[in-house]
């Protein structure tokens, strides 16, 4: 499965965030510099997040942002499908008329990979890959290309 960005960077922002759980609220422009994401689309995904109660803001000097709930109640299929980047496998987006108004004969097989990834990533709390990368001592601070690379290794 390939994310896109927005999806990517989502689980990203959210992963600074629970990596720096309790120690106060987190800036976006913190997350921006940590991450290399730019600070206006940090502040458009936070939107999609906040609406979904998947993190809460604190305004005013000191603000910023904590988590919505704990890390372990969060799965990442949240965050992916709180930012509207669900991916469906299926060219019809389940709606079974792929193939002049019909079924095509691989629905059934897209559908099922597209409720297996669905599954896998709901498998997966923010406080997973927490302790993941808490695990090994020298872990760099995490990159999108890092999470996209461990999610890859734990598929195969």
């Amino acid at each position: 499965m390939r994310l896109s960005t927005k999806g990517r960077y989502a689980v990203t922002a959210m992963l600074d965030l629970a990596l720096h759980s309790g120690q106060g609220p987190v800036t976006l422009a913190d997350i921006s510099v940590n991450q290399g994401i730019s600070l206006s689309y940090l502040e458009q995904l936070f939107a999609a997040l906040r609406q979904k109660k998947l993190v809460r803001g604190v305004r005013g000097p000191g603000g910023g942002y904590y988590l919505g709930r704990a890390a372990a109640e969060i799965s990442i299929a949240n965050i992916i499908c709180a930012v509207d980047e669900w991916v469906e496998f299926t060219r019809c987006g389940g709606r079974e008329n792929c193939r002049d108004g019909q079924r095509c004969l691989t629905h059934h097989l897209w559908d099922q990979l597209s409720d297996e990834i669905f599954q896998f990533l709901s498998d997966i709390s923010l406080q997973d890959l927490v302790d993941r990368g808490r695990a090994k001592p020298d872990a760099p601070t995490v990159s999108p290309g890092a999470l996209e690379a461990g999610t890859k290794r734990r598929a195969a």
